[in-house]
């Protein structure tokens, strides 16, 4: 017997996808969280130079590991700190391929992206020739105005605490629209539509990750 879970999940994912492709981005579907590192490898290929955007759904997956494994040109933004991680960051927007997730993805296909260096949302934008985000079902929401909400009730407040950012939230687990220098939310992004069509992959995972 199905899961009506999982297939009300699924159905939900189905119309992202739609949504995403609409507007110029490619959407792709695994079921598990334990595909997702064999479909990112079969998508990238050997020798690319590869970057990534600050992510746990990447640790989870796997995905992190197998850009390290020296299959690909990784700039490992984990080796380097002080000016060199600066340099990274930089040079990560001529890399050709930028891995993330996204904070969240409407159902108007829509991706909605909060930052504090803003290196994120500034490589999602503009600069590497491929940018893949992989994105797990709780990150999925209906509306702009949701993705707002999921942001300051959850994404923000809990990256605060698991970065040690002493903010507000990561103090009450509540956004306070601080002024904190260790802020975690400065630049918001919208990406509603693609020019370059293709270019942004979305990966949806039937399965929650990240936060």
């Amino acid at each position: 017997m199905s899961n009506p879970m999982e297939t009300l999940t699924e159905l939900r994912i189905q119309r992202v996808m739609k949504a995403l492709q609409a507007n110029n981005m490619e959407a792709y579907y695994v079921k598990t969280a334990a595909e997702v590192k064999d479909f990112v490898a079969n998508m990238i290929p050997e020798g690319a130079v590869v970057s990534n955007g600050g992510s746990v759904t990447l640790g989870q997956t796997g995905v992190l590991d197998l850009l390290a494994g020296g299959k690909y040109q990784f700039l490992d933004r984990r080796t380097v700190t002080g000016a060199e991680l600066d340099k990274m960051f930089h040079d990560a927007l001529s890399a050709d391929w930028y891995l993330a997730s996204s904070n969240a993805v409407t159902e108007e296909g829509e991706l909605y992206n909060v930052d504090g260096n803003a290196n994120r949302v500034a490589a999602l934008t503009f600069g590497p020739k491929n940018v893949l985000l992989v994105v797990g079902c709780n990150k999925i929401v209906t509306d702009l105005a949701a993705a707002e909400e999921r942001v300051r009730t959850i994404a923000a407040p809990v990256n605060a605490i698991r970065l040690d950012c002493q903010t507000p939230c990561a103090v009450t687990g509540q956004c306070a629209d601080c002024r904190s220098p260790k802020r975690v939310c400065c630049t918001t992004v919208i990406h509603s539509f693609q020019r370059r069509k293709g270019r942004i992959k979305v990966l949806l995972v039937g399965e929650p990750l990240g936060y």
